[in-house]
């Protein structure tokens, strides 16, 4: 007989609701494709992600869930803020993402002196061709890495905002297409101020998910040293999973991933709801609603499915919405964190039900 407790009867009813609404949402998510098994390309993305989290985690210990984030993140085709203490393996991360999906990867790191021009590229004079040439920056590539892009005035901020969200640079009068995929991981300190520049919301806005790595807890910081001793380097040999097509593929898979009227609906609620709340002097722009579509489309594929549920919502509301909140002085002033805001905006709007 097993001395295991069984679980309290409120935890066993929230389960069971909760298997009645995925069954609910996997029938109406079959019926729109037709009958039939769910697509392989979906079916490929959860297997190639699953392979790519493992690779990262033979780097970084006990932050599996910060991985999955981060891979929801890529394959939303969306930029990534880390903001954390130093020495958090945060560009550590971004290198390690870098080598298993196979991308070309370049890091800027962001100086008080940095202009636009040393990220973007810029004209020179050719005396050969008497012309001028374009010569592109680092900016080229498939994962950028804007190591602590607050010490960089807003000028060489600003160069930033056209590739986040067009993918695309302009030189002059000339516009330059980037490569796909594309996309941006930053960085910034958020205790240390002196010599640094606050990002400006249309920035922070561009930016598809905000988060922390975190402290390790005693047992992941003594695997982390045990594995330093036994490998005998500092270095970690990642596999190559995948290349910049199939990621590419992976995200316009994404796209076939069922999206229910109710549960699009909860979505909207959920930014509506910052703008009414009376804590909130700006709330989420259009652009977070459709940040939740696509990181929910992404969590649901990483998860072996080709629907998303109201839990799938949850799970990245607040990665993808809070950053983009503005508070009201007072508030601000008493120390309220915005994902406080959203966290409470979750628990108050009605769960939809099949």
């Amino acid at each position: 007989m097993s001395d295991t407790p069984a679980p309290p009867a409120g935890i066993k009813k929230k389960e069971k609701d909760t298997k009645k609404i995925d069954d609910g949402y996997a029938k109406k998510a079959a019926e729109a494709r037709g009958g039939g098994e769910m697509s392989e390309r979906l079916t490929a993305v959860g297997a190639i992600a699953k392979a790519i989290s493992g690779e990262v985690q033979k780097v970084i210990i006990g932050k599996s869930h910060v991985i999955d984030n981060v891979m929801i993140n890529i394959l939303s085709n969306g930029n990534l803020l880390f903001e954390d203490y130093p020495g958090l393996a945060k560009t550590l991360m971004t290198n390690t993402f870098a080598d298993a999906l196979g991308c070309d990867f370049k890091r800027v790191q962001f100086t008080p002196d940095l202009l636009p021009a040393d990220i973007t590229g810029t004209n020179i004079y050719d005396a050969k061709k008497g012309e001028f040439t374009f010569k592109p920056g680092p900016i080229f590539c498939n994962l950028l890495l804007s190591d602590e892009i607050n010490r960089a005035p807003p000028k060489t901020q600003a160069a930033l905002l056209e590739a986040m969200q067009e993918k695309q640079v302009t030189i002059g009068t000339v516009t330059h297409k980037l490569p796909s995929p594309f996309l941006t991981m930053a960085t910034q300190n958020p205790v240390e101020q002196e010599g640094t520049y606050p990002l400006p919301e249309a920035q922070l806005d561009r930016f598809m998910f905000k988060m922390s790595v975190g402290y390790p807890d005693r047992g992941d910081e003594d695997e982390i040293l045990a594995r330093r001793i036994e490998r005998k380097k500092d270095d970690v040999d990642v596999d190559v999973i995948t290349d910049p097509a199939r990621v590419v593929a992976m995200q316009e898979a994404i796209e076939d991933v069922y999206v229910d009227p109710a549960v699009r609906m909860y979505m909207v609620e959920v930014v509506a709801r910052t703008r009414e709340d009376p804590r909130v002097l700006v709330g989420s722009s259009p652009r977070g609603s459709q940040a939740l579509l696509k990181t929910s489309r992404a969590a649901a594929a990483m998860r072996g499915r080709d629907f998303i549920t109201p839990d799938d919502v949850k799970s990245v509301a607040t990665l993808a919405v809070s950053h983009r909140l503005i508070l009201k002085p007072e508030h601000q002033i008493k120390g309220l964190e915005t994902e406080e805001v959203v966290r409470d905006i979750l628990n108050q709007v009605p769960v939809p039900t099949v």
